[in-house]
C-alpha cells in the first residue's frame, strides 16, 4: 500500500509499505479521509520520531475483521480514536483520562496518511465509532479534534452567557468558537494575525474580531461593556498570545491553554494579579471516548458545522502540499487527505 512518510515539514514522501496484517480482535480500515492537524506540523515535536506516517484524524471503511470482533462488520463506516485510555488506572478513575499512561502510548498503525490502517484490539474496544449516515467521511475526521475541544470547554466550565475570547483562529480556535456558540456562550471575540482567519472566525459565530497587532484588552473591553473576558481560550503557543491571555481575562475568569509551547519555553506569570483577581488556569489535552461520541452527535445534528471549515481536499500524492499549506497557516483552515482517491 502507499503511505505518506514524514521526514520533516518540507519532506513528505510517498512510499510503499506492506498492508498491515490483523490479528484477533483487530480491524483493517480503508482510510477514506484523514485530516492534517496543527500538531502534525509541530516540527520540533514530530521530527524526533521521523521518519513515520502521521495522521490521527481519520474516517474510513472496515474491510477486514479479526477473530472475536462482534460489534463491527465489513462495510461499516467508522472513525477511530488513535489514543484510548485504560479506564482502570488511578487517573482514569478520577476522570483524568488525558494523563493515563495507556492513552499516551496507544495508537493505530501506521498512521492516517496511508491507504489502510490496522486498529489494535484496545482501540477497537473503546475507540472505534460508527459514523451516522448523515455524517460523511470528511466530516467524520473532525470527531477527534472536536472531542478535544469539548473536553477543554468542559474542564474550563464554560456555561451560557459567558463572554469568550479565543486567541488564535486556526482550526482549533474555529471549533472552539462554534462549540461555545452551540453551548450558549454570550459575546465571543476572536483574535488572530491574519485577516483571512478573522473572516472565518466571523463566519463561525464570533461577534467581534481583533487583529493581534491591536491592543487586544482595550478592544475587548470596549466591545464587552467595559469588561474583559470570562473565559480566554488560547489556541496558539506564541508567547505573545500567552501574555495577551493574562491581560485579557476578567476578575474571576479562567484561561484555558489549549495549545502547547515548545518544551522549556519560559513564560513570565504575574502571580499577584492571578491571586488578587481569583483567576483560574486550565490545561487540556486529548479527548476521551465519551467526548468523541458526543462530538459525532454534534456534527450529525449540525450544531457544529465542520464541512465549511474544509479548505483543501487532496489525494495522497499531494500530502506534501497539504503539510506546506498547514505549516504556512495562511489561506487554509482544514486540509483533508483522501488516500484512496
Amino acid at each position: 500500500m502507499r503511505v505518506a512518510m514524514y521526514y520533516n515539514n518540507r519532506d513528505v514522501r510517498i512510499e510503499e509499505m506492506q498492508t498491515p496484517h490483523i490479528g484477533s480482535g483487530e480491524l483493517l480500515v480503508k482510510v477514506r479521509a484523514s485530516g492534517i492537524c496543527g500538531s502534525d506540523v509541530m516540527e520540533w515535536y514530530r521530527i524526533k520520531k521521523a521518519p513515520l506516517v502521521l495522521g490521527h484524524e481519520i474516517a474510513g471503511e472496515i474491510v477486514a475483521i479479526g477473530e472475536g470482533v462482534t460489534r463491527f462488520k465489513v462495510g461499516d463506516r467508522v472513525t477511530v480514536a488513535h489514543h484510548v485510555p485504560c479506564n482502570t488506572c488511578h487517573y482514569c478513575l478520577n476522570g483524568q483520562y488525558s494523563v493515563c499512561d495507556t492513552l499516551r502510548t496507544t495508537n493505530f498503525y501506521p498512521g492516517g496518511f496511508s491507504e489502510y490502517l490496522r486498529i489494535p484490539q484496545i482501540n477497537v474496544d473503546r475507540g472505534t465509532f460508527i459514523l451516522p449516515d448523515e455524517v460523511s467521511f470528511e466530516e467524520g475526521t473532525f470527531a477527534e479534534p472536536l472531542a478535544c475541544t469539548l473536553l477543554g470547554q468542559k474542564k474550563a466550565n464554560l456555561h451560557p452567557g459567558q463572554s469568550i475570547l479565543v486567541i488564535g483562529s486556526g482550526i482549533s480556535g474555529l471549533l472552539h468558537i462554534q462549540l461555545a456558540r452551540a453551548l450558549g456562550a454570550g459575546r465571543i471575540c476572536a483574535v488572530d494575525i491574519t485577516d483571512y482567519r478573522l473572516k472565518m472566525a466571523k463566519q463561525c459565530g464570533a461577534d467581534i474580531t481583533i487583529h493581534a497587532k491591536e491592543n487586544v484588552p482595550a478592544c475587548l473591553s470596549k466591545a464587552n461593556n467595559g469588561r474583559l473576558a470570562d473565559l480566554v481560550i488560547v489556541c496558539t503557543g506564541a508567547t505573545s498570545a500567552i501574555q495577551q491571555a493574562f491581560n485579557s481575562v476578567d476578575r474571576g475568569g479562567t484561561i484555558l491553554f489549549f495549545a502547547p509551547t515548545e518544551p522549556n519555553a519560559i513564560t513570565p506569570v504575574n502571580l499577584w494579579d492571578l491571586w488578587r483577581n481569583c483567576n483560574s488556569i486550565i490545561m487540556s489535552y486529548a479527548g476521551p471516548p465519551d467526548d468523541t461520541a458526543a462530538s459525532i452527535e454534534l456534527i450529525r445534528a449540525g450544531r457544529v458545522k465542520v464541512r465549511e471549515l474544509i479548505t483543501h481536499r487532496l489525494g495522497l500524492a499531494d500530502t506534501a502540499l497539504g503539510f506546506k499549506l498547514v505549516a504556512e497557516a495562511k489561506d487554509s483552515i482544514k486540509v483533508i487527505i483522501e488516500p484512496n482517491k
